[in-house]
């Protein structure tokens, strides 16, 4: 079975298997339910739930290697210290820049289903207020 056949949409396939889900066990339903329901949504969460674990597996990884990789000289371990927030605060900035784009785009986004509705509805008014089919031109 092709899995890009599972589309979060109103398919056959879809309420079937939600069917088959509520019958089996309820809440393989309802999963189905809200992936047919919200499912477009979710890459979104799928990407900001990947990057919260790779942060705090790399956060718990740095804090291990500090606490077992002290080298014994007080001089090259603030310089360490220091460094490592720099660069902690390196990535936070690179968060703040990937949220502010992704806000962007959204905004383009909407922008562009905006101007797209705006030239359907002036379609649609001047077919409506045009000259009827029977009438001679």
């Amino acid at each position: 079975m092709n899995v890009n056949a599972i589309k979060p949409s109103w398919n056959p396939l879809s309420i079937a298997l939600m069917v088959l889900g509520f019958v089996v066990f309820w809440p393989l339903g309802l999963a189905m339910l809200a992936y047919i329901l919200w499912g477009d949504n979710m890459t979104g969460w799928k990407r900001d739930a990947k990057c919260q674990w790779d942060r705090s597996n790399l956060k718990n990884a740095m804090d291990g290697m500090q606490a077992a990789a002290g080298s014994g000289n007080a001089a090259f371990d603030d310089y360490r210290e220091k460094e490592l927030n720099r660069i902690e605060e390196e990535r936070k900035k690179l968060d703040s820049m990937r949220k502010e784009f992704d806000d962007h785009m959204h905004d383009l986004r909407r922008a562009k289903d905006q101007d797209e509705f705006d030239r359907f509805m002036r379609n649609r008014h001047n077919r409506a207020s045009g000259p009827s089919a029977g009438e001679a031109i």
